[in-house]
């Protein structure tokens, strides 16, 4: 992928779709659009899953929480694009096995009826049966679970991703089939045709590389732009409601050694009603999440103190070993585009998501999850397709295998998530050996994954690479701000930058990284 190119020829085409987002919701819709066989443009005015879609609890799942809220429908859509997926980037997204430790009498049956409902509403898609677990087999499976007063378990089984390099994936795939994906590019406006009430035929966009500013024509816009949904919304009308209400979940990430074995567990109802998750992934823990309303959007969200505390009080009491501030690798906030009334209760708003249409035609999709990004992506491109009068043509998205697709990985290992991608990695340190150095001995990186990610990925930056193309930043802060020199290095040589690039890089990104260490 040549990101120069792609700006040179976003505005000389007039684009059956153009999709303002590059994070989960933007990346679905442009997929499907672009495998129906529509030219398809997606603008993103930093990198690709920068905001929430690169911050979430790494789960693909239908959602225990919806199931005790009542909203079925919304499990069931989850739990079928939960199987699809699994299907279709077998790379990328794997079973993993959860245990809900049980200290009262009432929690074991009480959770187990409702897991086999779970159970029951994933159908031939299901990942396994769940099953009670006396309390011998609950500290097998969670060996470092608080034994006081345990009584047993209840196990069932759930999907887990990378969440970034799922974005990058579908980046990828986008440019698989002929579309168009642009990182850095800002939307500044929105073109109408001539006469009162015009429609939409288009945005104007600055390149945030070069400065330049881009007119790009289109027969149909939609706004895919997460918790800046509204932002985009008041272009088309200055006068719109808010429609999307933002909530932040934080998360911190702990060492293996504070959750050895195969399994996360799973609360279901902390003492504020949140669910509450500690889950293995790439080496390390990820304890979350919580459910903060906030006043304000961010591409670069902050933890709260008190979100921080929730966390660490949680984890001393579900955990033999008591985590200090001190063990904390790193922290990450991230913020959720809900859609409903700002003056409820985050917890109690659907993640359902919405689709909205203007009298301009300006095609809005916002809310939902990373699970059903592929439909929320179909239901949009559908309507979007009758908005601009394009031809009728059925998805296809159910069965398309995402780019690099091999169901013959480990997911334990580093590489797999990048599926049959990894084959050239290797032989770019065939030709230089260098390039299978490791970046950081407290990480598995290696110096190839940079050339890779800058010359195929289109990173841009550091922070694009320590933070999405590999997971350096959530995974350890502090290792990540001694891998940035070498990383800045490497990318400079790809990207044709001088020494004072590297050292403005190296500065800006320890200056973020900072922000992800506690203390």
């Amino acid at each position: 992928m040549n990101r120069a190119e792609f700006v040179s020829s976003a505005s000389n085409d007039v684009w059956d779709v153009l999709v303002v987002g590059g994070g989960a919701t933007g990346l679905g819709v442009a997929v499907e659009a672009a495998s129906r066989g529509y030219a398809t443009l997606l603008l993103e005015q930093s990198d690709f899953a920068k905001g929430t879609s690169s911050r979430s609890t790494k789960l693909i799942h239908g959602g225990v929480r919806y199931l005790q809220q009542g909203d079925v429908s919304l499990v069931l859509e989850s739990l079928h694009e939960r199987g699809l997926l699994i299907q279709n980037a077998p790379h990328l997204v794997h079973h993993l096995a959860f245990v809900v430790p049980v200290y009262d009498w009432w929690e074991g049956p009480f959770y187990g009826i409702g897991l086999k409902l779970y159970d029951a509403l994933a159908g031939k898609l299901g990942l396994g049966p769940s099953k009670m677990l006396s309390r011998e087999e609950a500290l097998e499976h969670i060996p470092t679970v608080e034994p006081d007063g345990l009584r047993g378990g209840v196990i069932y089984f759930d999907g887990q991703f990378d969440d970034s390099r799922l974005a990058i994936t579908l980046v990828r795939t986008l440019a698989d089939l002929g579309g168009i994906p642009i990182n850095y590019a800002r939307v500044t406006g929105l073109m109408r045709s001539a006469g009162m009430g015009g429609a939409i035929e288009g945005v104007t966009a600055v390149d945030e590389e070069s400065g330049r500013e881009l007119e790009i024509r289109a027969r149909v816009v939609v706004n895919a732009t997460g918790v800046f949904t509204d932002e985009v919304r008041r272009m088309d009308d200055p006068d719109a409601r808010s429609m999307v209400t933002a909530s932040q979940g934080v998360h911190i990430v702990l060492d293996r050694e504070f959750l050895p074995g195969d399994s996360a567990i799973m609360v279901p109802h902390t003492s504020d009603g949140r669910v509450l998750f500690a889950v293995p992934w790439h080496g390390r823990v990820v304890v979350g999440t919580t459910d903060t309303p906030v006043p304000g959007v961010s591409l670069e969200p902050r933890a709260l103190e008190e979100e921080i505390e929730f966390l660490l009080t949680h984890a001393i009491r579900y955990l033999t070993r008591d985590p200090v501030a001190s063990d904390v690798l790193s922290v990450f906030a991230g913020l959720r585009p809900l859609v409903g009334d700002p003056d409820s209760d985050t917890k109690a708003i659907s993640r359902d998501h919405t689709l909205l249409v203007s009298p301009s035609g300006l095609v809005t999709i916002t809310g939902g999850k990373w699970t059903t990004y592929r439909r929320m992506g179909a239901d949009t491109i559908t309507q979007a397709a009758a908005v601009a009068g394009l031809p009728e043509r059925p998805s296809v998205t159910e069965e398309l295998r995402l780019h690099g697709w091999t169901d013959e990985v480990d997911p334990i290992e580093p590489w797999s998530v990048y599926g049959t991608d990894w084959l050239e990695i290797e032989a770019l340190e065939r030709a230089r050996p260098e390039l299978a150095e490791r970046l950081h001995p407290a990480l598995p990186y290696r110096a190839s994954e940079v050339v890779w990610g800058t010359r195929f990925e289109m990173a841009r930056t550091v922070e694009d690479t320590l933070s999405r193309r590999l997971r350096a930043l959530l995974l350890d802060a502090r290792a990540s701000m001694e891998m940035a020199p070498r990383v800045a290095r490497l990318m400079a040589e790809e990207l044709g930058r001088g020494t004072a690039w590297e050292e403005a890089q190296v500065a800006e990104y320890r200056e973020l990284a900072r922000g992800y260490v506690l203390g």
